[in-house]
């Protein structure tokens, strides 16, 4: 039989960072909280907890933490549907949903998700950000129980839902366009002109400009790992980048932003994977979750791309912009469109 007061202390010490912290929240001292942790890590012959600022658990560690994390959300449905049960529970702490999201969707529609999630079931939300491919990753390994993601085919052991595509659009100032592109959008303005890119791993200017090049173009580029400070960097007259729709259209509307080419636009499909065997209370927040992509000023577009693909680059304009022409014998490079780790 498990020590649950010690899994308790050993999830409190990962989750707050520190013994100390863990210790008020536990309302016990710091030297019981290590008693429970050392008492467990003898009975599991190995160390659970990498001691430091912060406190991280060890692969063993983070095992015993996932288990008492579902104990927890199974006590949580147990009680709603036995309320005789509660009053042995009246300290205890609100139960903690693990959810992994890319940025774009929690600047856009996703907070309408989670909030009324809240709201209704007085769960508490642990919201881990990152790339819609690293996203799977977050909820393969178990650090999660679901996801926003972009990819389609199920994870072992979890159900995956289309919420429908993120439209995002190329756009900069109307000066940055003036002093840049007075000459047209093409390979040789691109790879002079300071583009705007999230992180490492965002591929979504490189894709539009093979899209709209078809080929390969090396652009300067701004390092912003914040949905605002795009927006905030491509209004300044900064450079350029690609906006999810929904955060651009007043500015599109007003003038403050400009598209560089009219109608050539990426849909990113995102999906909602989550455990299968997960409590119910899951299945609320799936509903939240699928109820907001689908609703309101920041809704995903229907998804009406491949399931099979990362990113799907919109159909280039009718009549081409000057300038924009694809090189001779480049032609036949439609297939690299495909980045495959879209902005998180």
């Amino acid at each position: 039989m498990l020590d649950y007061a010690a899994l308790h202390a050993l999830a409190a010490v990962v989750r707050e960072g520190s013994f100390e912290r863990a210790a008020r929240v536990l309302h016990v001292t710091p030297s019981a909280v290590s008693q429970r942790i050392r008492g467990l890590e003898e009975r599991i012959g190995g160390a659970l907890v990498v001691r430091g600022p912060p406190c991280v658990p060890t692969e063993i560690g983070l095992q015993l933490c996932r288990h008492v994390e579902r104990v927890h959300l199974l006590e949580h449905e147990l009680h709603a549907a036995l309320p005789g049960l509660a009053t042995d529970t009246a300290g205890a702490a609100p139960v903690t949903v693990r959810v992994a999201v890319n940025a774009d969707s929690l600047a856009t529609w996703f907070m309408g998700a989670v909030s009324a999630f809240a709201t209704q079931t007085g769960a508490l939300l642990d919201l881990s950000v990152d790339d819609q491919d690293h996203t799977a990753e977050r909820l393969r390994s178990g650090a999660v129980l679901a996801a926003v993601t972009a990819l389609a085919a199920p994870v072992a052991g979890c159900n995956s839902d289309a919420l429908g595509t993120m439209p995002y659009v190329a756009a900069a100032s109307p000066d940055f366009v003036r002093r840049h592109f007075a000459e047209g959008v093409s390979a040789r303005t691109l790879a002079r002109a300071p583009s705007l890119v999230f992180d490492r791993k965002d591929q979504l200017q490189a894709c539009w400009v093979r899209r709209l090049c078809r080929r390969h173009v090396e652009t300067p580029r701004h390092w912003l790992p914040s949905a605002q400070a795009f927006i905030d960097a491509a209004r300044a007259g900064m450079g350029w980048g690609t906006h999810p729709l929904s955060l651009v259209a007043s500015a599109l509307r007003d003038g403050t932003l400009v598209e560089l080419v009219p109608g050539l636009r990426l849909a990113v499909p995102l999906y909602w994977q989550h455990a299968r065997a997960a409590p119910r209370l899951l299945d609320d927040l799936g509903r939240a979750v699928r109820t907001a992509a689908s609703h309101g000023p920041h809704a995903l577009a229907a998804n009406g791309v491949r399931s099979d693909s990362a990113v799907a680059a919109a159909p280039p304009p009718a009549t081409p912009p000057p300038r924009a022409a694809a090189p001779a014998g480049a032609r036949g490079a439609a297939a690299r469109d495909r980045p495959r780790r879209p902005r998180g």
